[in-house]
């Protein structure tokens, strides 16, 4: 028996080939599907393969008499039969040797034009996937710039709320402004408002900086002089400093005063002095200053009360400033310390005013009363920020000597975001 198998693009080509080549009498044993395989499948279709069987005693005798009578029948009326099988010979060989030739260069070329094509679709590929890689990537920066700018609207949302809660508590916009503007470039992403008001808390301790008082130190002689406009309350003031200073941190202090311009207020101090048991002088120049001083050279302290000049008379606050230029370290041999005085009631626009007209005292300290009388703190972190200059103490009522102490910069920024309600 002779079994073959043939193959076509259909299940029918498939069967004529079989039959064609080994006749009516060939018998179909099997149809298959065979899929193409290796680098190349995705440019090949899939064929249909037919396995056809046929008895051997009768496949070569019909295909043998069926081939020599149909071309002997033909070169017969041709005329020369010797010559003719010769030629039916060689004319077999060479179609078959053509059609090997012409089947190898046909395979060749398909399989270099399959090449061709397999190679322009990998470079094809290559240009898709980094379209599509560059497209993921600028999706993703979209999205990442989308996010962060959703981030940052959230995080201003947020300062803006701070913000506003700093200009109810009497902030000056400017340093609203200057302060949000520091805190928004230090967050990081998204942040709660929990994180923002604890950076904005930071920020307003930072700006008020660390509080400075008067101590008491060994084998250094100090001159402490308050100044200030009328009306702060700078001999209640000096009462209570000198209360603290005498009772808690046992300094040897003496007072003295050059406010002889308001009825009894040197008799007020006087009271004051008495109760501590301390001196108490009273100078109406300056060149009594350096006078005074020389008397009391065995004290560690001098607390000096001024007179209130209003900042709009430039002849009085100079009166100030040569009273305490009197006091010459290098003549008298007492550190200088000068502390403005100023009310924490008073409107910002006047603050300014206040603290440009002492800037000729140089490196003064602040003290603050009255926090008592208001409940916007927002004029502290104002003077702290416009004048950089170091804050002291703060006061809060007319109790002596109680209601006095250093600043707690820690509470005031609390203040300024809670409302101090």
């Amino acid at each position: 028996m002779i079994i073959k198998k043939f193959q076509g693009a259909t299940e029918t080509e498939a069967i004529l080939a079989a039959k064609e080549e080994m006749g009516s009498e060939a018998v179909v044993m099997n149809i298959k599907t065979i899929k193409p395989k290796g680098i190349f499948s995705i440019f090949r279709k899939s064929v249909v393969e037919v396995t056809a069987a046929l008895e051997e005693r009768d496949a070569k005798p019909a295909a043998k008499q069926l081939n020599v009578k149909q071309r002997f029948a033909g070169n017969r009326q041709a005329g020369n039969i010797g010559t003719s099988i010769n030629l039916v010979s060689d004319e077999k060989t060479d179609v078959y040797t053509d059609i090997e030739k012409t089947e190898s260069t046909a395979i060749e070329e398909k399989l270099q034009k399959l090449q061709s094509m397999l190679e322009k679709q990998i470079v094809k590929d290559k240009a898709v996937a980094d379209s599509d890689k560059k497209s993921v990537l600028k999706d993703a920066e979209m999205k990442d710039a989308s996010f962060q700018d959703s981030a940052k609207a959230k995080n201003l949302s947020c300062l803006k709320l701070v913000y506003n809660k700093l200009i109810d508590n009497e902030v000056a916009e400017v340093f609203a402004n200057q302060i949000i503007s520091e805190v928004e470039n230090s967050l990081v992403k998204e942040a709660p408002l929990d994180n923002v008001l604890a950076a904005v808390y930071q920020k307003i301790v930072l700006k008020l900086g660390e509080p400075v008082a008067i101590e008491a130190e060994p084998d250094k002689k100090k001159i402490i002089f308050l100044v200030g406009p009328t009306g702060v309350g700078k001999t209640t003031t000096i009462a209570k400093l000198a209360s603290s200073l005498k009772l808690n941190k046992k300094a040897k202090l003496a007072l003295m005063t050059s406010d002889t311009y308001r009825i009894a207020a040197v008799e007020q101090l006087r009271t004051y002095a008495n109760i501590l048991d301390v001196p108490l002088s009273v100078v109406y120049t300056e060149s009594e200053v350096e006078e005074t001083l020389e008397k009391l050279s065995d004290y560690d302290i001098v607390l000096v009360d001024t007179a209130g000049r209003s900042h709009k008379d430039t002849e009085q606050c100079e009166e100030i400033f040569r009273m305490v230029e009197a006091a010459d370290p290098e003549k008298t041999g007492f550190e200088r310390d000068v502390y403005l005085v100023v009310s924490a009631t008073t409107k910002y626009r006047d603050l300014v005013k206040i603290t440009k007209a002492y800037e000729a005292l140089g490196d003064y300290k602040i003290i603050f009363t009255k926090l008592d009388e208001t409940f916007g703190y927002g004029n502290i972190i104002n003077i702290a920020m416009l004048t950089g200059k170091s804050m002291s103490y703060t006061t809060f009522g007319q109790n002596v000597p109680d209601d006095i102490d250093v600043i707690d910069v820690q509470e005031i920024a609390k203040q300024l975001l809670g409302g101090g309600e």
